[in-house]
């Protein structure tokens, strides 16, 4: 339903002038490029409505598309329920080319009867919203309401959370409401809305009572003239509380010209809007009786057939109750003009006389082609007290919820059902399942939903079979119970009847023996896991065993082998999106580790474009794909390129695989010295007990330590991650690197036993596996980081020479650029320290070059005041004449301005936030010593 036709606005907006400007700030920045959120809070009737409706016009005027959604107080059981209100709003054409939203379209919820995982439905349901949004935006700027977001259900405001996040230059304004009265210590909204609110982003908004004297002038606007009495408006403002929709309905009592005395309406709100209904005819007090039942919205024909009225009757009761305002026309139905008034009516309600209405509706909805919303149904026939009824729609409705991408709905729907088992008869037939099927689908939703441990709570209370032995071990894994991921493990092998429970049984153990001490038994397993796969014709489990065997393969140094193996599994992908993108991941990863760049960037391309078209490029290899690429093109010292992959990486991160997305990004901007790093790293930090996570950031951390001269920092960084990294993992040569070259510039007392147990870790990560030890050899970046460390061992020594540190330049010739750079300059360090400084000035030129092509300040820095010390040459000339206390990124800011360029378009062209180029901007102009950018472009220009 578009806004226009339910949110009508009555009358001129009072009172709220500064809370509308502060929400068409945040319009005008997105229509800018700067995407925003606005969070309108406030009790009920306060105006929440009426301040975004306004909005909503002002934005429609400006030629923003319009896109608006609301939840409903059924529960939280219709998942995703205001977005597929506002795809209505948007191109039926555009919506359609994306296959998870168009499940959400009117008429085409029933268009597939497969059942994929509910959580990567939903990862490529949230991929593809914020795809279309970025589609929708690029030709006009989107204004997306979503109201009454105290009753969204979980998967809404999952999605509220990621398009928050992810947002970032689309020309999109995300606004909603919420009722803070509604809004208790156990709702779950509030955790939400406090994490929120720490987002740069968004801007709350909440609404007082509106002062007297604009309700007065609202109240006068709204009454005809001369109608009320200045002492009555009074008497209204004084009882209203500050309340413009309590105003308005004690207007409207008086109005009805049943009572002119304050002493004839009624105390409270609920007995003001029941005295209004009460003086509705009985077919009008009927008919809107049985509209309250229907929910948020009522459909013309449910609410013939529940009102229980003639044809005839049925259209005048409508018509008057239309005309007193009480109900609004929404396309073919009905909605009340405010869920309070709903409410009144609904707790109105006689005991018997709700239950046969839901009764009604439950028997009209059954009826009605499709069968109607099985969430609606099982809503509708707990309350008519139907068991029966109510066990088969929520059975339905979470099977409907996980082909939506709902898994939270999916596992209420399925633990409402479990509830309902023993209290059926033959609740097998009523299901069309069995109870040990049905608590094995719960469990399966509430993991995809991030609950691990309630899953294993479920699954533990099951019957042993192998498929629930299975996913308990698989479960077990990912929450790290080793011991019991094992047994379980094995139980499901031993209980496997068929080739196809076998395969996934298999494989599922000897992924979870890879990195225990039994690493060498999964091998076989995985060997078995695939001729029963390929046996049963299960191509995903045959594709997953070959990932397997491929990883047991890589690790024993058999790259031949892996490779081969993992060709197999992109020439041939399975109807599972996710384990193909894996096949891609480790396929492109193989590739770049053997220091195969070119395939592995185009085995990289096709992976984050197959990621893309499914809409999984937020899905983890969907993620892990990305970042490959961005590593990839680091290493090739394709910067730039690297940083409009990363423009995509989030900053403000609040799950695990954004946090883990948004560290990549950190390679570039640590090594550029940007001011982004910082504020990434603030977001990080409270995500550095995960393992991977804390490689990533805390490993560049400490590389950010060192170049701003924190040596001391940068190895309490090495020391937290070596205590988290096991010995084996060969991502410790690295961190190990980096801690001898901190110690290199510390010097402390016990300088040479830390130098050398940080070189042993890092040549025992070299050299052994998980389970019995046994590792083939390194790929080539592996080895040059080894050589590296050897090298750093000697410089905490003072015994470096320039052949070990030329054999570091030469280890990362691959095309590691920046590598090789950093190397240089250390080889030229050395060069000078024995004499050789014709050498040493070939090498810092050649490092101080690539440098400058990559725009690596710190590097450059480091290498000029190398330069300056052993009088190489001339330090590098800024390509912008400019006083010497301006910094790198200052004078390139400069460069910019000079050219004529806005803020907005530097910060496109630097990568940078358009507030940090307004900082620079504003530090260039106080130290040329001048009060515009047209003189500081000036001073640019003299010879």
């Amino acid at each position: 339903m578009a806004w226009r036709a339910w949110r009508p606005a009555e009358s001129a907006l009072i009172g709220r002038s500064a809370e509308l400007d502060r929400l068409i700030g945040v319009a005008r920045a997105a229509a800018e490029g700067s995407a925003g959120v606005a969070l309108v809070g406030g009790d009920a009737g306060i105006g929440k409505t009426r301040l975004v409706t306004e909005l909503a016009e002002w934005a429609s005027g400006l030629g923003f598309m319009v896109m608006a959604g609301q939840c409903a107080e059924l529960g939280d059981a219709v998942p995703y329920l205001p977005l597929a209100d506002a795809l209505r709003d948007a191109p039926p054409d555009q919506v359609a080319a994306w296959p998870v939203l168009r499940r959400l379209l009117p008429g085409t919820r029933g268009e597939t009867d497969e059942e994929q995982a509910g959580g990567l439905t939903q990862q490529r349901l949230f991929g593809q919203a914020l795809a279309l949004l970025s589609e929708l935006s690029a030709e006009q700027p989107v204004l997306f309401l979503l109201e009454d977001l105290h009753w969204a259900d979980r998967s809404t405001r999952d999605l509220l959370v990621f398009l928050t996040r992810m947002l970032q230059s689309e020309r999109v304004c995300l606004a909603g409401t919420y009722r803070t009265d509604d809004i208790h210590r156990r709702h779950p909204l509030r955790p939400l809305l406090a994490e929120l609110r720490r987002l740069p982003i968004v801007v709350p908004i909440e609404l007082g009572p509106l002062p007297p004297h604009a309700m007065a002038d609202h109240l006068a606007a709204l009454a005809p003239p001369a109608a009320v009495s200045t002492g009555s408006i009074d008497s209204i403002v004084e009882r209203a509380g500050g309340n413009a929709f309590y105003a308005e309905e004690l207007l409207a009592a008086r109005d009805d010209g049943d009572c002119d005395q304050d002493a004839g309406l009624p105390e409270g709100l609920a007995e003001l809007l029941l005295s209004r209904v009460e003086k509705l005819s009985e077919p009008a007090q009927q008919a809107l009786r049985a509209a309250s039942v229907a929910g948020r919205r009522a459909d013309h024909d449910l609410l013939a057939g529940a009102a229980g009225l003639a044809e005839s009757g049925f259209d005048e009761a409508l018509r008057e109750i239309v005309s007193r305002g009480l109900l609004l026309r929404d396309g073919y139905g009905y909605v009340f003009r405010h869920a309070l008034l709903r409410e009144a009516v609904y707790g109105d309600l006689l005991p018997g006389e709700r239950t046969r209405l839901h009764t009604q509706y439950a028997a009209l909805l059954t009826a009605a082609p499709g069968g109607g919303n099985p969430a609606e149904l099982a809503y509708h026939h707990l309350a008519s007290h139907d068991l029966a009824g109510a066990l088969a729609a929520s059975a339905e409705a979470g099977r409907r919820a996980l082909r939506l991408g709902a898994p939270a709905e999916a596992h209420r729907h399925f633990d409402q059902a479990l509830g309902l088992w023993d209290r059926v008869p033959d609740p097998e037939r009523v299901t069309g399942t069995d109870r040990t099927s049905l608590g094995l689908r719960s469990a399966i939703a509430a993991a995809d939903s991030g609950d691990n441990r309630r899953a294993v709570a479920q699954l533990k209370e099951l019957p042993p079979t192998a498929e629930v032995n299975e996913r308990l071990a698989y479960y077990l894994t990912e929450i790290e119970d080793e011991p019991g991921s094992i047994q379980a493990a094995q139980a499901a092998v031993e209980a496997a009847t068929d080739d196809s429970m076998r395969a996934h049984a298999l494989a599922t153990y000897a992924r979870v023996l890879y990195w225990t001490t039994r690493h060498d038994e999964g091998k076989d397993l995985a060997a078995r896991a695939l001729a029963a796969a390929e046996a049963a014709g299960e191509s995903d489990a045959a594709n997953s065993a070959l990932i397997s065997l491929a990883a047991y393969a890589s690790i024993a140094g058999d790259e031949v082998t892996a490779e081969r193996l993992l060709k197999r599994v992109t020439s041939r992908p399975g109807p599972n999106l996710s384990i193909n993108l894996r096949g891609l991941f480790n396929l492109a990863r193989l590739q770049y580790e053997a220091g195969d760049l070119a395939p592995a960037a185009r085995t990289a391309d096709r992976g984050v474009r197959f990621a893309a078209e499914a809409g999984l490029s937020w899905s983890t290899f969907g993620t892990e794909l990305r970042f490959l690429r961005f590593l990839i093109h680091y290493v090739l010292g394709e910067w730039d390129d690297a940083q409009r992959v990363a423009a995509g990486f989030p900053i403000r991160v609040g799950t695990e695989a954004e946090a883990l997305l948004s560290s990549f990004a950190l390679f570039v901007e640590v090594a550029r010295g940007q001011p982004a790093a910082e504020e990434r790293l603030s977001w990080l930090r409270k995500f550095q007990r995960l393992p991977l996570i804390a490689y990533m950031s805390r490993g560049l951390e400490a590389e950010h330590a060192l170049w701003r001269g924190d040596p001391e920092a940068a190895l309490a960084h090495v020391q937290a991650l070596i205590a988290i990294v096991e010995p084996y993992d060969a991502v410790l040569i690295r961190i190990c690197t980096i801690g001898l070259a901190a110690l290199a510039e510390t010097g402390p007392a016990d300088a040479a036993d830390l130098a050398d147990d940080l070189l042993a870790r890092a040549r025992h990560a070299a050299t052994t596996g998980p389970g019995s030890g046994a590792r083939g050899p390194l790929g080539v970046e592996g080895l040059a980081w080894l050589a590296r460390a050897e090298a750093e061992w000697h410089r905490v020594r003072g015994t470096a020479t320039p052949a070990i540190w030329a054999r570091v330049v030469t280890a990362f010739d691959f095309g590691f650029s920046y590598e090789v750079a950093r190397s240089r300059w250390r080889l030229a360090e050395s060069l000078i320290t024995a004499g050789d400084r014709a050498a040493a000035a070939d090498e810092w030129k050649a490092a101080l070059t690539t440098a400058r092509e990559l725009d690596a300040t710190p590097l450059i820095e480091a290498l000029t005041t190398l330069g300056r010390r052993a009088r190489l040459a001339s330090a590098p000339s800024p390509s912008t004449p400019a006083p010497d206390n301006l910094t790198h990124r200052e004078r390139e800011v400069l460069t910019l301005v000079a050219e004529g360029l806005t803020n907005r378009e530097i910060a496109e062209r630097l990568f940078i936030a358009q507030k940090t180029v307004s900082v620079h901007v504003s530090n260039i102009l106080a130290k040329l010593g001048v009060s515009t950018r047209t003189q500081a472009a000036a001073l640019t220009r003299r010879p």
